[in-house]
């Protein structure tokens, strides 16, 4: 299912508690409550619940009978038990504790222990926008501001194969791997095992183009893309560009083009688990290769993130200084410096989270 998207009541902004523990600051967290994000791949969800967590947030999932997806926040309204732990008949969420049934609008509509009573309008969950796309389940905590969401139209266009890694936990914030992955000069040096070229380390100058959700980094070079072992393969003279092209806060799809009209793209989606824990999924699309084993491309996306990884999570201050006097910046850092004058200006602090 390439986009589904299930009509249910939205919680206001201006209504919306924070919630229990929040790692972020106030205002941040309702500057990154109105995007979407995802919380897991569609094959996790299924008939019964599931529990996530975004933003702090406590939610469940699961997919009602007509495919649409069900998400509000994971607890009972009657002695605060997680909805995640029961079961669902026929479309309605039954709590574990006492039985309560919630329907798909999210209001009680059974107490199995006064079958006859009236029910409180109290007993009506709050329940979040939700959708699917991409092979993933994304989640939207309140309904303010612009309705954005990434355009990854290569995932249903039957010139390119579907490939779709493992997400990657990190002990680290959305915002730093974002930026980690927009960064261009870091190829020759943390990349060494996978695909970076130590000799060749100079970045060229590159444009960017902003957009009304975000912004376009157009990055040419001679860095092949081949993994150690295939450079071979890398036509004498070949200028590698990568388009990167960002959705605020925290997606960017990265289109790389290959020889004899070949195009890679790979979506970085960074979901905030909270402040300092990130969930990162990366649907992966191209038109060449088509039927060579998917496994090798799993392998090299996952030593690419690897050695990502291994950086992000031990970078200091741990939040993405959103002011830029906070750190040293070069040319090489246009896109960077794009990406936090993005946050700033979408209310996010001078270092957002904790």
């Amino acid at each position: 299912m390439a986009d589904s998207t299930a009509i249910l009541p939205l919680l206001p902004s201006a209504t919306a508690t924070l919630p229990r523990e929040c790692t972020f600051a106030e205002s941040d967290w309702r500057a990154l409550a109105p995007y979407w994000y995802p919380v897991a791949f569609s094959h996790e969800v299924g008939e019964q619940p599931i529990p996530v967590r975004l933003l702090d947030e406590r939610v469940v999932l699961y997919r009602l009978s007509d495919g649409k997806i069900f998400a509000a926040r994971d607890i009972c309204l009657h002695r605060g038990v997680p909805l995640s732990m029961g079961h669902v008949e026929g479309d309605e969420l039954i709590c574990k504790y006492h039985g309560l049934r919630y329907n798909r609008s999210g209001q009680c509509v059974c107490i199995p222990a006064h079958p006859q009573g009236a029910i409180s309008p109290k007993l009506h969950l709050h329940t979040y926008g939700a959708r699917e796309a991409y092979g993933l389940i994304w989640v939207r905590l309140v309904d303010d501001g612009p309705d954005y969401f990434p355009d990854f139209s290569e995932w249903d266009d039957p010139s390119f194969i579907q490939v779709l890694p493992d997400s990657v936990s990190l002990e680290a914030s959305a915002g730093r791997q974002v930026e980690g992955f927009l960064d261009v000069a870091h190829f020759s040096f943390i990349h060494t095992s996978s695909f970076g070229e130590p000799e060749n380390a100079v970045v060229p100058d590159y444009p960017i183009e902003k957009t009304a959700d975000g912004f376009i980094a157009d990055y040419v070079s001679t860095v092949s893309n081949y993994s150690h072992g295939f450079k071979h393969l890398n036509p004498p003279g070949f200028l590698w560009r990568r388009r990167f092209q960002v959705w605020f806060p925290f997606t960017a799809k990265l289109t790389i083009y290959f020889p004899n009209d070949g195009r890679l793209n790979i979506l970085n989606t960074a979901s905030p688990v909270s402040a300092r824990k990130t969930r990162m999924f990366s649907p992966i699309c191209r038109n060449f290769d088509r039927d060579a084993p998917l496994q090798a491309t799993l392998d090299f996306n996952s030593m690419v993130f690897a050695e990502d990884k291994a950086v992000v999570e031990n970078q200091y201050p741990e939040d993405l200084p959103i002011d830029l006097h906070a750190e040293a910046h070069f040319p090489a850092d246009r896109s960077s410096i794009t990406y936090r004058k993005g946050l700033a200006a979408r209310g996010l602090g001078r270092s957002f989270t904790a």
